[in-house]
């Protein structure tokens, strides 16, 4: 697919068919994460797939935002493992993440799966809920499923500024 076309039909689903995503469907989401560029390629990503009825759960009393979602996936980095910028010790973590988020979402909406990038969600109650360790940070969670059929876009999902109220050349 175009990857113009595929960014400009690819929009946030929240409303799922009742039906798991099998695991060869999973495997690639994850892959294209996998795959995602990161600073000095040291992937610093950290993917959890939850995707028992359990996890399932767990996850619903984080987040309100899980629109009953068969499956979803929490990006979150390794804070001791991230690129430093020397200049001022900025880490690159949330940026990787966020680059890995990106590229899960993509693939999911190009083999057929709908997907919601999430940030409402209760940090601590996510570690506490998963045992994720204090040197994680979680950045995204992607709930994902298969689109229900009314499933559609919300209404401002195409409308974009102009570009030139958000493109500059050689300054602002």
């Amino acid at each position: 697919m175009d990857f113009l076309k595929l960014a400009e039909e690819r929009y946030s689903v929240r409303s799922f068919q009742d039906k798991k995503l099998p695991d060869d469907v999973i495997d690639k989401i994850i892959k294209a994460g996998h795959l995602a560029p990161t600073g000095c390629n040291y992937q610093p990503q950290r993917i959890l797939v939850i995707n028992s009825d359990e996890s399932i759960e767990k996850l619903r009393k984080c987040t309100k935002c899980h629109f009953f979602a068969p499956t979803a996936m929490l990006v979150c980095y390794n804070k001791g493992e991230c690129w430093e910028r020397k200049y001022d010790g900025a880490t690159c973590g949330i940026i990787d993440a966020s680059i890995v988020t990106t590229h899960m979402m993509l693939e999911a909406h190009s083999i057929g799966v709908g997907c919601t990038w999430v940030m409402h969600f209760d940090p601590g109650a996510m570690k506490k809920a998963f045992n994720i360790p204090d040197n994680y940070e979680a950045v995204a969670l992607l709930v994902m499923g298969y689109p229900a059929e009314d499933a559609k876009p919300l209404p401002l999902h195409s409308q974009y500024r102009p570009e030139e109220e958000v493109v500059f050349y050689e300054s602002f």
